[in-house]
């Protein structure tokens, strides 16, 4: 199994920044790729950005040029940099990372339980 950790959600103004960290555990071989996702009430869960175990990139085209995405291998974790924020943005924001297991070797997608990002004055 595999565990993931997310860390640095909040209330922020519009125009300011926060960083979310996600820290992957468990039985993990490899890291295939982790990034975040995000969902408001009544819509789709979105992608926001992930990250490939040798940094290949890919952001939502509403994010792009604010919200910078990285990756710690020796760690196991990312972070989202997340810069000049609006009202849209609000929303809960969900670690995911695709993980082959050091057990099985398969490859599994896992889910972290979200944290809530708000954008309002």
């Amino acid at each position: 199994q595999v565990q993931l950790v997310e860390s640095g959600g909040g209330l922020v103004q519009p125009g300011g920044s926060l960083r979310l960290s996600c820290t992957a555990s468990g039985r993990i071989f490899n890291i295939n790729a982790m990034g975040w996702y995000r969902q408001t009430p009544g819509k789709q869960r979105e992608l926001v950005a992930l990250i490939t175990s040798v940094g290949g990139t890919n952001y939502a085209g509403s994010v792009k040029g604010r919200f910078t995405l990285s990756r710690d291998n020796a760690k196991n974790t990312v972070h989202l940099q997340m810069n000049s924020l609006e009202p849209e943005d609000t929303a809960v924001y969900y670690c995911t990372a695709d993980v082959t297991s050091s057990t099985t070797y398969r490859r599994n997608d896992y889910w972290g339980q979200g944290t809530q990002v708000t954008v309002s004055s």
